[in-house]
């Protein structure tokens, strides 16, 4: 898996990537909940193509750099990874090196929480959206924008095949310290 401080490498730069996007059981995804858009985009490569879980089809932006894209949330939401699918291999100076992750309530105050440096990737990027504190786990905003910045050989469009977007599992006995994972446990875990 690709971490953001692998072996040898500077921290924030990401080489590699896996053809199957491995996932902790506590994460689900939350891209269903929200309202996507893009900055810009050819014809019959927009904002659908992100979201359509086929890796045979992207998002291709068509304009000035940097090229966004925006996931708006109806109430705020706890974020923890964000996952994309490049591919250098297929894309080649389509594939962006350099992106932005930004949070906030809206345009007007988004900040930067994490910046990115991929080296010809090939496959799911993880992303995690925690902070340098342990204690930061996840983001809880309204708006996440991903920018990408720029990309291998100069391109000037870019090409992204999938994004996703994770949050942690909310437990589903909201007043219970403990997770059950048995029905028979959780058939008699509260007391009448």
């Amino acid at each position: 898996m690709a971490t953001e401080s692998s072996e040898g490498e500077e921290e924030g730069k990401i080489t590699g990537g896996n053809l199957v996007l491995a996932l902790d059981d506590d994460l689900r995804e939350m891209g269903k909940k929200a309202v996507w858009s893009v900055s810009s985009c050819k014809t019959g490569n927009g904002v659908s193509s992100l979201r359509d879980d086929n890796l045979d089809t992207y998002w291709q932006s068509d304009g000035a750099q940097p090229h966004l894209v925006n996931v708006q949330f109806q109430k705020k939401v706890r974020l923890q990874m964000v996952a994309l699918y490049v591919d250098f291999k297929l894309d080649e100076s389509y594939t962006p090196s350099k992106i932005s992750i930004r949070a906030g309530d809206g345009f007007h105050n988004l900040k930067e929480i994490k910046t990115v440096e991929l080296v010809k990737p090939a496959g799911w990027i993880p992303i995690s959206l925690s902070g340098n504190d342990p204690r930061e786990t996840f983001v809880n905003t309204f708006m996440l924008q991903i920018a990408v910045l720029s990309n291998h050989l100069n391109g000037r469009d870019t090409h992204v095949r999938q994004i996703k977007v994770y949050g942690p599992r909310p437990n589903p006995f909201p007043h219970q310290p403990f997770q059950f994972t048995s029905t028979e446990f959780i058939t008699y875990s509260c007391v009448r």
